[in-house]
């Protein structure tokens, strides 16, 4: 062995550096324009604290009065100002870009999808998810059924970030595990959402905390949080949390704001080693 083999096989491989990453909360208003100004000004804080992607959260762009009022903002793929808005917005900041989820057509007039458009650097789209699962939910006078204005989607989505894998799903997503497990071996799995004040409270962050343990990855959760004004009241916290189930960042207080944490591929692999249990799984059927 040569000198200069000497030293290469004893030089260790540089270090990954940390990545940042930024959750938008939002309190969504039936009044687009607002809401993409709100989401801009929110995107841009966010980039200035150096992260390089940004999550919103579902339904950003608009809370209508009534569940079919984002039937009239519905968009073709690849044509539409909220589209435009995402587009542009990555690119301006030079950051991936998770857009929440938007209104995009279905085959059938009422309804729509419920989807999430990831943004490169570059502003152009790296990735699409349909919301699969659809959230129904009856207590006392609260009642949710988005099945009667949303079409489900039918395929799990992932997309390949410079520092791994990123799974995509939405809200009541949260709640299926087979899901996440068909993700694969993720770096970060996102959650946009708009859990209602009565279920985040009870599950929000056990339920995000238990899919970042079980599949030994980073979670990113981007929420509504506030009284909205069509009524609703939706429960926050948006946060970001390890795969040791640790709460890195974490926006307590209800209202719009940015939550920024760094995602740690030493912590990762450290997790991972000493706890090897996503290697260990038996049934993967």
């Amino acid at each position: 062995m040569t000198s200069s083999d000497t030293k290469s096989a004893a030089t260790p491989a540089p270090a990954i550096p940390p990545v940042r990453v930024a959750a938008v909360q939002m309190v969504s208003a039936p009044d687009v324009e607002r809401n993409l100004r709100e989401a801009a000004h929110r995107v841009a804080e966010a980039a200035e604290a150096g992260a390089q992607l940004v999550l919103l959260p579902e339904y950003f762009c608009y809370m209508g009065q009534h569940d079919t009022d984002k039937l009239a903002l519905r968009e073709t793929p690849g044509c539409g100002p909220i589209q435009d808005f995402l587009a542009e917005t990555a690119r301006r900041h030079g950051v991936w870009l998770i857009g929440g989820t938007l209104p995009l057509a279905a085959p059938e007039a009422e309804r729509v999808l419920n989807t999430t458009l990831v943004f490169g650097p570059d502003g152009a789209v790296a990735a699409r998810y349909d919301k699969i699962h659809l959230f129904n939910f009856v207590k006392g006078e609260e009642a949710y059924d988005e099945a009667r204005t949303i079409r489900p989607g039918d395929a799990v989505r992932t997309f390949e970030a410079p520092f791994g894998r990123v799974g995509l799903s939405v809200c009541y997503d949260l709640r299926f595990p087979e899901l996440y497990r068909a993700m694969g071996d993720c770096t970060l799995m996102v959650v946009p959402a708009a859990f209602t004040y009565t279920t985040g409270r009870a599950h929000w962050e056990l339920l995000l905390r238990a899919r970042a343990i079980e599949n030994q990855c980073y979670v990113l959760a981007s929420a509504q949080g506030g009284r909205h004004e069509n009524g609703r009241r939706t429960w926050g916290h948006s946060m970001l949390i390890d795969p040791w189930g640790d709460i890195v960042a974490q926006r307590e207080a209800q209202g719009a704001g940015v939550v920024v944490g760094d995602i740690d591929p030493a912590r990762l692999a450290g997790v991972r080693q000493s706890l090897p249990a996503w290697r260990h799984r038996v049934l993967q059927g």
